[in-house]
């Protein structure tokens, strides 16, 4: 997948490295279920989740495309073909963040998703305090549902989750 900008190309080895960047960030490991503080070697584990044959997650790096820089990530985090349903997760690099690619590349995850795969809806969780993803949700044509009351816990704290969707009837 690619718009002339950036691409999605599926998580391989090639891009353990910018996994560790990634899992390093303060912000990735306050909004995100990395472990925190970042545990060496997890990079691989993290790998091996969108590595599985079952196809209940589906992962891709967000590359440059005209330089193949490594910019982040974009997946299915959750994948229920049988529901037609997934969870959506993007995390962009300090470096590229604030250029669009988030939008961009959840854009073309949504778009590959509704598609290609069938799926009716996609979901994302966005704990309420990370107004750049919120942003990027709404930027890429999601929808707030709702709140998910103190249902994130990570570091002896909760948080609350805002629910936000596309459907295929969206348009």
């Amino acid at each position: 997948m690619q718009d002339g900008e950036v691409r999605l190309e599926p998580l391989g080895s090639a891009h353990l490295e910018g996994l560790v960047e990634l899992g390093r960030d303060p912000d990735v490991q306050r909004f995100t279920y990395v472990p925190s503080p970042w545990i060496e070697g997890f990079e691989r584990r993290w790998l091996e989740r969108y590595d599985q044959p079952n196809g209940q997650r589906a992962g891709f790096a967000i590359v440059d495309d005209a330089s193949g820089e490594f910019l982040g990530m974009a997946a299915l985090v959750r994948l229920d073909r049988d529901a037609r349903e997934a969870e959506a997760g993007y995390i962009v690099a300090p470096a590229a963040r604030g250029r669009g690619i988030a939008v961009r590349a959840l854009r073309m995850l949504t778009d590959w998703s509704l598609q290609e795969l069938g799926l009716e809806r996609i979901e994302l969780r966005i704990e309420v305090e990370n107004e750049p993803s919120i942003r990027v949700a709404e930027r890429a044509g999601f929808v707030r549902e709702g709140v998910l009351r103190s249902v994130h816990f990570k570091q002896g704290q909760r948080a609350d989750i805002a629910v936000y969707s596309r459907l295929a009837t969206d348009g």
